[in-house]
């Protein structure tokens, strides 16, 4: 069983940097896309940036580019998410997601099998 756990949420000023990072348990497959996702209250679940395995392909939704840099540790079965330049429309739940063979960009919620408990960052002004 695939097993997703999320760290390194917070709350930070704006202008600040975060690192999220999600610790990945159980996964067997060789082939896999790795996500990021946010949900704002009152709002949908959006695909924030995606990774193939070998970091081949990797997506960033249009809000986060230049400022956010998905990328993996296979050594430590870790997924991270550096977050710069953090601005208080970024303030969300984030969760950690993965799925058996390569991304499908746009990244789709509904794409994706195993997800992580989420991990809260909030962007004040």
């Amino acid at each position: 069983q695939v097993q997703l756990v999320e760290s390194g949420g917070g709350s930070v000023q704006a202008g600040g940097s975060l690192r999220l990072s999600c610790a990945v348990f159980g996964y067997t497959g060789s082939v896999y896309c790795m996500g990021w996702f946010r949900q704002a209250p009152g709002k949908e679940r959006e695909g924030v940036a995606a990774m193939d395995t070998g970091g081949g392909h990797k997506y960033y939704t249009d809000s986060v580019k230049g400022r956010f840099t998905i990328s993996q540790d296979y050594a430590e079965n870790t997924l991270y998410l550096q977050m710069n330049g953090l601005k208080p429309e970024d303030t969300a739940m984030y969760y950690c997601a993965a799925r058996y063979g390569y991304c499908q960009l746009p990244p789709r919620e509904s794409g994706f099998n195993y997800w992580g408990q989420g991990t809260q960052v909030t962007v004040s002004s």
